[in-house]
């Protein structure tokens, strides 16, 4: 199963990282991070890189991908090798996903017309311009296209696909491996939940 997470710059780090570590320990799984070079790519931060191996021409028919999100999904909308790219790959995929605003690369890709599709949730209502249905939840499953919402939640999508693509043991098993057993110290990783006002800050530390 060849797995590609496509990179391009201001990232978010762990929209990639958090279903590589998932899919990476699933046996039968190989993951690759491409870019349009391969080479070094920084993060929203700045400071962390992750080196892309191959091309998106070395890797043009994965099996999965895994589109992360990050503040860089803007001038991504824009970059016509991606965009190509992820509209090529689709043709073949057994699964095509997103992490956060990466479904809006989806969607511009013309992937999310009539289907139901999630994101982070400061910016959930506007997948509508991409004719999608947006949906407020964790892991959203259309057809074979798979949605995440904000950053930690490409974790949960990259256990619940691996369920999907082997079985729900494997999953289980990668997830005591990883021991991802959450148990977040407030109750502020919603806004449904979260105190009155928090949405603004949280909304500052990402624009």
């Amino acid at each position: 199963m060849k797995i590609a997470i496509p990179l391009y710059p201001r990232f978010t780090a762990l929209d990639a990282v958090g279903p590589y570590t998932v899919l990476a320990f699933a046996p039968g799984c190989t993951v690759t991070f491409v870019a349009a070079e391969p080479g070094p790519v920084v993060d929203d931060r700045g400071s962390l890189s992750l080196a892309a191996t191959a091309s998106y021409r070395d890797l043009p028919a994965p099996d999965v991908t895994v589109v992360p999100g990050g503040p860089g999904t803007i001038e991504a909308l824009s970059d016509a090798e991606l965009l190509g790219w992820i509209t090529r790959a689709h043709e073949r995929t057994l699964w095509t996903t997103s992490v956060c605003s990466g479904s809006f690369l989806l969607g511009a890709a013309g992937l999310l017309k009539g289907r139901r599709a999630t994101t982070h949730w400061g910016w959930l209502d506007q997948l509508a311009g991409f004719g999608a249905e947006p949906v407020s939840e964790r892991v959203v499953i259309d057809g074979r296209v798979v949605t995440a919402a904000g950053v930690s939640s490409g974790i949960d999508m990259a256990l619940t696909l691996l369920a999907s693509m082997r079985d729900a043991e494997t999953a289980q098993a990668v997830q005591l491996a990883i021991e991802y057993d959450p148990r977040p110290p407030f109750d502020a990783g919603n806004p449904k939940t979260a105190p009155v006002g928090l949405g603004d800050k949280a909304m500052a530390l990402i624009n």
